[in-house]
């Protein structure tokens, strides 16, 4: 295992909250979402989380092919481990989210731990005009959205890609969802290392407090012991500062324009990359080291990059 002193930065190149609208940075064409996540790479990020968009209008899209588009031009180009999404839109079924992650059977893929309200509608004070139709009607839908993730969609995640040797950063939005990782983990569904992904700051999941933080890791403490990879993202403003206080307490850490589109109060991010590098000043500031690719394979027991399916 590599030491304690190294932090895996994982980047989540475009995801499925913001749209066009927000930022004139957020990749949307498979030339986008590959330039952006291979200089992600450059910068230091071992873990490349990709959704995929539709290239005309934005739209968040989890057909197997809009994937086509850029995983094998991100592997040619880079060593970084390649993260499919299976949340994919919280509008979309379970079938539709794990699709991707069935056909090209990735190192790593984003399981989602629990249901829950997933509401982004607040968005909508921030902008008076769109660019294109979908966007209004999709973050107002989410004023009545249940991100479903019952036992049974977990299940069905688990059984259609772990057969692959695919492995999971397990998202977990609340407290409970820790323990539903648990109920998986007693069950045998799931293998140590757990790579547990802290999310903070998305209305309807837990707050983005210094106590919530802390909370969170004692819980993942308690119920995993040394069987787990900690890591945090903290959506939109509290990136960096959630970012900060977790990898003081030993996380890693995941940035990129899925989880907020801002660089600095007030300033947009120019890119994916300008991100990674505000992380990597932080852990290097902190007299840690960040991981390579390879050592994060090592610290997550991947199977390797020569073992997808792309």
């Amino acid at each position: 295992m590599s030491g304690p002193d190294k932090v895996i930065i994982s980047c989540a190149v475009t995801g499925a909250i913001h749209t066009p609208t927000m930022t004139p940075h957020l990749p949307i064409t498979p030339d986008e979402i590959a330039q952006s996540a291979i200089a992600a790479a450059e910068a230091g990020a071992a873990i490349l989380h990709l959704h995929a968009r539709d290239p005309e209008t934005g739209k968040p899209d989890q057909t197997p092919e809009a994937f086509a588009g850029f995983l094998p031009r991100i592997k040619q180009a880079t060593s970084a481990v390649v993260n499919i999404t299976t949340g994919g839109s919280p509008y979309m079924t379970v079938a539709e989210r794990a699709k991707p992650a069935e056909q090209w059977q990735p190192e790593v893929a984003s399981l989602n731990m629990g249901s829950m309200n997933f509401a982004f509608f607040p968005l909508l004070g921030k902008y008076k005009d769109f660019k294109f139709e979908w966007e209004r009607e999709y973050l107002e839908g989410s004023r009545d959205l249940v991100f479903r993730n019952s036992f049974k969609d977990i299940e069905y995640v688990l059984e259609t890609c772990y057969g692959n040797g695919t492995r999971f950063e397990f998202e977990c939005y609340d407290i409970s969802h820790l323990y539903n990782l648990a109920h998986f983990a007693d069950r045998g569904l799931v293998k140590p290392p757990f790579f547990v992904q802290s999310v903070f700051g998305l209305l309807g999941g837990i707050g983005t407090h210094p106590e919530d933080v802390m909370h969170m890791k004692r819980t993942a403490d308690r119920l995993f012991g040394k069987d787990f990879r900690w890591s945090v993202l903290g959506a939109g403003a509290s990136q960096f500062r959630v970012a900060t206080q977790a990898v003081a307490m030993g996380a890693n850490i995941r940035v990129g324009l899925e989880d907020s589109i801002w660089i600095s109060r007030g300033k947009l991010a120019q890119s994916n990359a300008e991100q990674v590098l505000k992380a990597r000043a932080i852990i290097e500031g902190l007299g840690l080291e960040v991981a390579t690719p390879d050592e994060a394979r090592d610290m997550l027991a991947l199977k390797g990059g020569d073992q997808v399916k792309f």
